[in-house]
C-alpha cells in the first residue's frame, strides 16, 4: 500500500497542510464552478442530444454532433467559431496548423513572450533544418522579449505601429522556460494597447495547460485566435487524441481549410466515434482541471516546506497555468522524485524512470507518464531536463487524491534529503 511507504514526516507535513491551504483550494472551486456553469449552459443552449454521439464515418458529412461539440468550444473560449478535431494529433500541431494557414511567404509574425517552447523551435524554423518550417517557407519571424515575467508594452506598441506585422502570437504557458505563466489579465491589457495602435494585426494566444484555470479564457478579452490540445486541459483526462482552435469565423474557415481542403473547410472530416469522448471531456474538464491546480499547490507547499526555494508559483501565488516547476537541486533528486511520480502511475507503475534523450529536445529528459492516454499532461506528470539546476515541470492529476498519493511517495523518494 503506498501510504504504508510515506515518510512519516512527510505524512505528517501533509496532514497539516489541509487546513493551510483550505483558502486556496475553496478559491480553486469557486472559479470551477464559474467555468462548469459555462459549459453546462453552452450544453443546454446547444441542445446537446444522445444522437449527437453517433459514429460518422467515411467524408464525415452533416455531422450534426461535430457541429454543436464546436460551436460549445466556442462558446467556452469567448470566441465566434472553433474547429475541433481527432486529425489534430497535439498541440504543437495544432499551432502549426494555425500559424501555416494564416502565414504566406513575407509574412511576420512576432512571438510576444520571448522564445517559444522546445518543441516549437523547428516549426518555426529556429532550429533544425526542416523544409516545412515557416522561416524555410519565407515567414518572418521575430520575438520580443518579456520584462519582469510581463509584457513589454513600449517595445511592442512602437514595433506594431509600423503595420507590417502580419501576426503576434502570446505563449500563456512558461513552457521550459523559469518565468511566469502569463495571467488573462495581463493578456487583455496588452491586446488593448495594440488594438490602440493596430487593428489589423492577427493576436493569437497559444492556450495550452493554461483552459479554465482562470475565469475567462483569452477570447474574452480580445484574442482573434486561441489554440490548444485536448490531451491537455479541454480533454478532461477523456480525450484520447485531438485539438482545437478557437477564433473569429473568418481566420478559422482558412485553417479549416489547410487543414482538409480549399472549398471543403469544416464540412468534412469524420469523428471516428469520438463525438460522446470528446463532450464528456469537455464536460468533466473544470474537475479535472481543478483537481491538477491543487495537486500543485499541494506540491509547491511541501517543497517549500521541506526547504526548497525556487519553486514557481510558490504555494500561495495565483495561477493561469497548471504548471508547477519545483527546482530539486540535485539530479538523484530529480531522478528519485520523478521515480516516484511513476511508481503511483495507474498505468506502468513497474517501468523504472531514467534520463534519456528524446525527439525535439536538445538535452536528456527525465519523464514520469503514467496515464491512460499517451502524452495526456491532464493527466499527472513529471519531465524534465537533465541539467543545473535540475528543474521539474509537474502537471495534472485527474483527482486530488491519486495527486497526493503520488507527490507524498515522490517526496519520500527523497528521503535522503530529509533525514
Amino acid at each position: 500500500m503506498i501510504l504504508e511507504q510515506i515518510h512519516p514526516d512527510i505524512l505528517e507535513m501533509a496532514k497539516e497542510s489541509d487546513n493551510i491551504l483550505s483558502d486556496i483550494y475553496k478559491r480553486i472551486d469557486e472559479i470551477a464552478l464559474t467555468n462548469s456553469n459555462r459549459i453546462l449552459s453552452a450544453f443546454i443552449e446547444n441542445r446537446v442530444s444522445y444522437s449527437d454521439f453517433a459514429d460518422i464515418n467515411g467524408y464525415g458529412n452533416y455531422d450534426e454532433g461535430r457541429d454543436k461539440l464546436e460551436k460549445i468550444f466556442a462558446t467556452v473560449l469567448g470566441c465566434e467559431d472553433a474547429l475541433v478535431r481527432p486529425q489534430i494529433m497535439s498541440g504543437t500541431n495544432a499551432l502549426y496548423l494555425t500559424l501555416s494557414a494564416l502565414l504566406k511567404h513575407g509574412d511576420t509574425m512576432i512571438s510576444l513572450s520571448g522564445a517559444p517552447y522546445d518543441s516549437l523551435q523547428e516549426m518555426i524554423g529556429l532550429s533544425g533544418n526542416s523544409t516545412q518550417s515557416l522561416k524555410a517557407n519565407g515567414v518572418k519571424y521575430e520575438q520580443i522579449e518579456l520584462v519582469n515575467d510581463d509584457f513589454d508594452d513600449e517595445k511592442i506598441v512602437e514595433r506594431l505601429k509600423q503595420n507590417n506585422v502580419k501576426l503576434v502570437e502570446i505563449q500563456r504557458s512558461r513552457g521550459y522556460s523559469h518565468r511566469q505563466s502569463l495571467s488573462i489579465s495581463k493578456i487583455k491589457r496588452i491586446i488593448s494597447k495594440i488594438r490602440e495602435v493596430n487593428k489589423d494585426v492577427i493576436i493569437m494566444v497559444d492556450n495550452c495547460y493554461g483552459e479554465l484555470v482562470e475565469d475567462k479564457e483569452p477570447g474574452h478579452v480580445g484574442a482573434d485566435v486561441v489554440v490548444g490540445s485536448l490531451m491537455k486541459n479541454l480533454g478532461g483526462g477523456i480525450a484520447p487524441t485531438g485539438g482545437y482552435i478557437a477564433g473569429n469565423q473568418e481566420l478559422i474557415h482558412m485553417v479549416a481549410e489547410r487543414l482538409t481542403a480549399p472549398g471543403i473547410g469544416k464540412d468534412l472530416g469524420a469523428n471516428f466515434n469520438l463525438n460522446n469522448t470528446f463532450f464528456k471531456g469537455l464536460f468533466m474538464a473544470p474537475n479535472a482541471v481543478k483537481n491538477a491546480l491543487k495537486t500543485a499547490v499541494f506540491s509547491a507547499y511541501m517543497l517549500e516546506k521541506l526547504g526548497y526555494s525556487n519553486i514557481s508559483p510558490r504555494y500561495d501565488e495565483p495561477r493561469t497555468d497548471i504548471i508547477q516547476t519545483l527546482e530539486l537541486k540535485t539530479k538523484d533528486n530529480l531522478v528519485n522524485f520523478t521515480q516516484g511520480i511513476q511508481q503511483t502511475s495507474p498505468i506502468d507503475s513497474f517501468v523504472t524512470v531514467l534520463p534519456a534523450p528524446m525527439p525535439g529536445y536538445p538535452f536528456d529528459e527525465v519523464m514520469a507518464a503514467g496515464s491512460f492516454t499517451q502524452g495526456s499532461t491532464i493527466e499527472l506528470s513529471a519531465d524534465a531536463p537533465v541539467i543545473e539546476p535540475y528543474t521539474l515541470y509537474i502537471q495534472g492529476g485527474l483527482t486530488f487524491e491519486y495527486g497526493k498519493l503520488s507527490i507524498l511517495l515522490a517526496l519520500s523518494n527523497m528521503k535522503g534529503k530529509l533525514d
